[in-house]
């Protein structure tokens, strides 16, 4: 019965996209940055850390795109396709699992504060309030002074930070489920709160909590983005905000295009195609938005 469910749920989630046309091309762009990740070490001509050479064997350094160089080249002498075939594998990765843990913790801490209330709510939303005065890089400059630049710590500081909004929007939507009939029927043949709370509650809230998985992922793409420009990214894993960053410390920024043009172009695509997607959420969750 729980497979089937499960299957239930995924068929309905997939409609719930595939209805909307600018679901269905952000789901697109979502898969294939996946994919290109999940591919970079079979696709990519080099490492991207390589000092390569061109054809006659000259050191290829600050190369406009050509044939040999599709993408160009970078001030070190770097394949800028390669860089950009792995560095989409890392923030790929920091925006899927950065979101995922946060919309687990807010999700968590809304669904409790909302459904027990009383102390409990009280605790929890002061600790929402507290994480709200909590501004992203100076607590990520606190992690890396203490622990050193680390794709790990990075994470943890986005999902220390992002999971706050989509905590009290929950906990509000929970405060208005759990006074239906079917929640009270449920408490009347005595069934527990774990089971009133995951398995009743959260299926009403399925289209909320999608729609804010979606927009934490694509607020972890820019947070991470925005970390490494400014230099505090992992050194040892390249994504597109450090591409980036190397770009600016070449001094190269304002000549560069080629450099500049492609990480900039994908990090717009994939926030893009996450806020798509959640417009498609967010037409279920709240039905009145399709009357306009």
């Amino acid at each position: 019965m729980k497979l089937i469910r499960i299957k239930e749920l995924f068929i309905t989630q997939f409609r719930i996209v595939t209805s909307h046309k600018f679901g269905i091309f952000g789901t697109a762009i979502i898969l294939f940055f996946c994919l290109v990740g999940l591919l970079a070490p079979l696709i990519a001509p080099h490492l991207p850390w390589d000092t390569i050479r061109d054809a006659s064997g000259k050191l290829a350094i600050m190369r406009t795109p050509c044939p040999e160089f599709p993408m160009g080249t970078t001030a070190m002498g770097r394949d800028i396709l390669s860089q950009m075939l792995y560095a989409t594998r890392t923030t790929v990765l920091i925006g899927l699992v950065s979101g995922l843990i946060s919309i687990v913790i807010g999700a968590n801490l809304g669904l409790l504060s909302g459904y027990y209330g009383g102390k409990v709510d009280e605790i929890l939303m002061r600790l929402t309030d507290i994480i709200y005065g909590m501004p992203f890089l100076p607590f990520l400059i606190v992690l890396i002074s203490l622990f050193g630049r680390s794709l790990w710590f990075v994470i943890i500081a986005i999902c220390c930070i992002i999971w706050r909004t989509s905590a009290r929007v929950i906990r509000a939507q929970t405060i208005a489920i759990k006074q239906r009939q079917f929640i009270l029927a449920g408490k009347a043949r005595g069934c527990s709160n774990f089971r009133i709370i995951y398995g009743h509650i959260v299926p009403n809230i399925m289209p909320l909590l999608l729609l804010y998985t979606a927009f934490n992922i694509a607020w972890s793409v820019l947070a991470e983005a925005g970390a490494s420009f400014l230099g505090f990214g992992d050194p040892d894993n390249l994504s597109w905000g450090g591409m980036l960053y190397n770009l600016w410390i070449s001094g190269k920024i304002r000549t560069a295009w080629w450099w500049f043009a492609p990480p900039a172009i994908c990090i717009v695509l994939l926030v893009s195609a996450l806020v798509f997607v959640s417009r498609a959420y967010e037409e279920v969750a709240n039905p009145r938005l399709k009357k306009r």
